[in-house]
C-alpha cells in the first residue's frame, strides 16, 4: 500500500528510478520554492557516490514510496545552487526555528510530508515538522535499519510536531529571506511579552533581523518587555532610521530608559532621526537623575481645566490612541493657575449627567509625587495608598507626568 506520508529521514538515500527500473541515484536533499508554492516540494537534488548532483522537478515523477521514487521524464539537469530554493535538509533539519503556536523557540530534527496526488502524479506536501524523542530516534537509526522497520519500531514513541503553516523560519540574510518569502504575521499576532521572551533566547543576528523586518508598534511593544541588557543590543544593532521609528512608537518614559542604557553617542543619533515633538519629550526625561520619580514618569496622560465638563471630556477621550484608553483609570485635573488639583476616575464619567463639572466628581484626595522624589519613596507610596496610577508634579505643583503600578513592577523586576 502507498505510503500517505514520508519523513525527511526516510527520503534522505531513497533510490531515484528511471522509466526502466534502473537507479540513477539516491535523494540528498528536497527543496521548496517559497515564492512559488509554500509548501510543495518543488525539487529533489539526486546524486552519487561519485556522480554530481541531478535535479529532479516534481512534474518529472510519477510515484513516490518507502521503495523509491520513480520518474515519468528522465531529462535532468545539473543541479545549481538557486538563492530562491529552500532546502529542508540544508537549512530546516537542525535548525531554530519558532513555534508560533507554542510561543517558544525549537530546533528541528525531521520533516513530515504528505503525499498527494495531483493529475495521476505524487507529489510531496510539507505537513509538519518534528522536534520530538519520535524524530530523534528516526535521525538516530537513519541508513542503520529499514525503513519500514524503524516506522515499526517508533511506535510506540508519542509524536511531537508542529503544523508547518505555525513555523516561523529564522534568518538574518534580509535578502534571502525576501528571496524565501518569510513573513513575520505570525510573529506580529502573538503578545509581545511572548514574543519577548522568544526573542531573549535568540541569537543577536536573528534578534536584528526580527527587529528590522516587523512592524515598528509590534517592535516598540516587544522591545519595551525585553530585558534592558537585551533592548540596548537589539537598538545599537539596527539602522538608525528603523531604530528611530520604533523609539518613536514606545511611550515617552520606556523610550528614555532604553536610550539611557546605550552610548550617548548613539543616544543622540537616534534622538537626531526621529520628530520634533517625540524627540523633546524624550529628552525631556532624560534630564532627570536616574531613580528619581522624574525618570520614572510617563508625560502620556489626560488632563483636563477643574472647570470642564463630563461631555467635554468624553469628547476628549474620543480623540486619544485606542492604545492610551486601554491603560486609562483617571483624568487630572488643573486650576487656573495650572497647578494639579485633583484626578477623576473614568468611571465616575459614565454616571454623571454631560454638564457635570469634572470638579465635582474628584477624588477626595490625591496621592502625588515631585519629580525629585527617590523611586523608593515613590514604591512606598503605592503600597501604603494602593492606588494603580500616580501624578507627579514640579517643584511649582504642575502636573509634569504619571507614574503607573507597571512602572512600578518593572523596577522591582529590574532590581
Amino acid at each position: 500500500m502507498a505510503e500517505q506520508i514520508l519523513y525527511m529521514t526516510e527520503l534522505i538515500g531513497l533510490g531515484v528510478y528511471d522509466l526502466k527500473g534502473r537507479r540513477v541515484g539516491i535523494v540528498r536533499d528536497a527543496a521548496i520554492v517559497p515564492l512559488v508554492d509554500p509548501v510543495r516540494v518543488d525539487r529533489f537534488l539526486v546524486g552519487g557516490s561519485t556522480m554530481s548532483w541531478l535535479s529532479v522537478r516534481h512534474d518529472q515523477i510519477a510515484r513516490i514510496s518507502l521503495d523509491g521514487i520513480h520518474l515519468k521524464d528522465e531529462q535532468l539537469t545539473p543541479f545549481h545552487s538557486d538563492e530562491y530554493v529552500l532546502r529542508v535538509g540544508r537549512d530546516l533539519l537542525d535548525q531554530q526555528i519558532i513555534d508560533a503556536q507554542g510561543r517558544k523557540v525549537v530546533r528541528i530534527n525531521d520533516v513530515t510530508f504528505e503525499v498527494r496526488q495531483e493529475n495521476g502524479a505524487d507529489l510531496l506536501w510539507v505537513l509538519e515538522v518534528d522536534i520530538g524523542i519520535r524524530s530523534m530516534f528516526r535521525r538516530i537509526v537513519q541508513g542503520v535499519i529499514p525503513r519500514r522497520w524503524v516506522r515499526r519500531m517508533q511506535g510506540r514513541i508519542p509524536p511531537h510536531s508542529i503544523r508547518w503553516e505555525f513555523c516561523n523560519i529564522l534568518e538574518p540574510d534580509p535578502q534571502r529571506r525576501l528571496r524565501l518569502n518569510i513573513s513575520n504575521k505570525l510573529l506580529e499576532d502573538m503578545h509581545p511579552a511572548d514574543l519577548a521572551e522568544i526573542v531573549e533566547e535568540l541569537s543577536p543576528e536573528n534578534r536584528e533581523a526580527i527587529f528590522e523586518t516587523i512592524d515598528s508598534e509590534v517592535a516598540a511593544e516587544t522591545l519595551s518587555e525585553v530585558d534592558p541588557d537585551i533592548q540596548a543590543s537589539i537598538l545599537e544593532s539596527l539602522e538608525t532610521e528603523k531604530a528611530a521609528q520604533i523609539v518613536e512608537e514606545m511611550s515617552p518614559d520606556e523610550a528614555a530608559d532604553a536610550l539611557a542604557e546605550l552610548e550617548e553617542e548613539t543616544s543622540n543619533e537616534i534622538l537626531e532621526e526621529m520628530h520634533q515633538e517625540e524627540k523633546e519629550e524624550i529628552e525631556e526625561l532624560l534630564e532627570f537623575d536616574e531613580g528619581t520619580a522624574g525618570a520614572l514618569m510617563n508625560t502620556e496622560f489626560v488632563s483636563m481645566h477643574e472647570a470642564a465638563t463630563v461631555a467635554d471630556a468624553i469628547g476628549t477621550l474620543k480623540l486619544e490612541k485606542d492604545w492610551m484608553l486601554e491603560s486609562l483609570h483617571v483624568i487630572f485635573l488643573t486650576g487656573a493657575d495650572g497647578k494639579l488639583s485633583g484626578t477623576v476616575p473614568i468611571a465616575r464619567l459614565f454616571l454623571a449627567p454631560g454638564s457635570t463639572e469634572l470638579r465635582k466628581l474628584a477624588a477626595e484626595k490625591t496621592t502625588q509625587s515631585i519629580v525629585t522624589d527617590k523611586q523608593e519613596r515613590v514604591i512606598a507610596r503605592f503600597d501604603k495608598y494602593n492606588v494603580i496610577t500616580m501624578p507627579v508634579v514640579d517643584s511649582d505643583g504642575r502636573l509634569a507626568g504619571v507614574i503607573t503600578a507597571d512602572d512600578i513592577i518593572t523596577v522591582l523586576r529590574n532590581k
